[in-house]
């Protein structure tokens, strides 16, 4: 009796977490860091630490400060753009893939 050996996985198949990662290589990203920081751009490479280089990036950072006066919190963002970015994975906190339609 021969045995029918299973299809191979699908290339495009997500079974680890990082999978997902690497499905989202050259697409654009959105990364979540510590501090209220936010990036969107594409992904270049990574590895196992979420260590990234991206590219095109658009950072977004989120201050809160508290006017002395009134005691109300004053929320600003400040944006800045990277032509090219390591970013370490250790700060990493959310890492969103490109929607897929």
């Amino acid at each position: 009796m021969t045995e029918v050996s299973a299809p191979l996985a699908d290339i495009g198949a997500v079974e680890e977490p990082l999978d997902l990662v690497r499905l989202s290589l050259d697409e654009r990203i959105y990364v979540k860091l510590r501090g209220d920081r936010e990036l969107r751009g594409v992904l270049h490479a990574y590895d196992g630490h979420l260590n990234m280089v991206m590219g095109e990036v658009e950072e977004t950072i989120t201050i809160v400060d508290v006017n002395e006066e009134t005691l109300e919190e004053v929320i600003r963002t400040v944006k800045r753009s990277f032509e090219m970015l390591f970013v370490r994975g250790d700060g990493v906190i959310l890492v969103s893939p490109p929607s897929r339609n």
